[in-house]
């Protein structure tokens, strides 16, 4: 009998590989700055950080208790952004700003063309 796997499993194998996991946090982060989904946002990083070893394993990492790490990346409001950052260098990325446009004019662009962007550090 063949066995069927959860997409939960999936993504955690997937999301074992570090290139994986940071270009699913690019896409998940780019998603997020068009719909502003902040529980969704947050439940593609609790998948990446399972993938990469686990609340427990980063925990430690960020320094955090296990029980905070976890209840922050299963929440509806955005973590603080120095906690974020945290999470994303232990996860061996950051965030980066990058310009809306070349030449900016005086009107303001839509919030689907900004870009932040996850960027490998290692």
């Amino acid at each position: 009998m063949r066995k069927f796997r959860t997409l939960r499993e999936v993504l955690l194998e997937d999301f074992a590989n570090r290139e994986e996991a940071i270009d699913y946090l690019q896409l998940a982060l780019e998603e997020y700055q068009v719909d502003g989904e902040t529980a969704i946002f947050l439940d593609a990083v609790e998948i990446v950080v399972a993938g990469q070893g686990g609340v427990a394993k980063f925990a430690q990492q960020t320094q955090l208790e296990p029980k905070a790490l976890e209840q922050l990346l299963s929440g509806n409001e955005a973590p603080p952004l120095d906690t974020f950052a945290l999470i994303l260098k232990a996860l061996g990325c950051r965030l980066t700003i990058a310009p809306l446009a070349e030449a900016m004019p005086a009107v303001a662009v839509a919030p689907e063309t900004e870009e932040v962007h996850v960027e490998n550090v290692a």
